[in-house]
């Protein structure tokens, strides 16, 4: 089992800035992704980003290009999501999660989630 902790989410206005941390822990031994997905209100979970265990390659989801950034401290065992320039759709529960396949874009995909932390952005 991994049990992956979200934190940082929270209100912010639009243009502003969150930084999301989630730290994993227990057997990761295997995990090739660590992503961030997000569930508005009345909508399917969709695929934010994702970093590749051993962070050498990162993908974004084409509406958060430019202004969100995924990262990894490998001491930490913690993924981090840096979002800028936010914008009032980027408004949703952001889960983190592991996954041990080669597919990084897709809810199947991965076996382990966070809890979720709120992000809300206001106009």
């Amino acid at each position: 089992q991994v049990q992956l902790v979200e934190s940082g989410g929270g209100l912010v206005q639009a243009g502003g800035s969150l930084r999301l941390s989630c730290v994993a822990s227990g057997r990761t031994f295997g995990v090739y992704f660590m992503g961030w997905f997000r569930q508005a209100p009345g909508k399917e979970r969709e695929f934010v980003a994702a970093i590749s265990w051993s962070g050498g390659r990162s993908f974004y989801v084409e509406s958060v290009k430019g202004r969100f950034t995924i990262s990894r401290d490998n001491a930490k065992n913690t993924v981090y999501l840096q979002m800028n320039s936010l914008k009032p759709e980027d408004t949703a529960v952001y889960y983190c999660a592991a996954s041990k396949t080669t597919v990084y874009y897709s809810v199947s995909s991965y076996d382990y989630w966070g809890q979720g932390t709120q992000v809300t952005v206001s106009s």
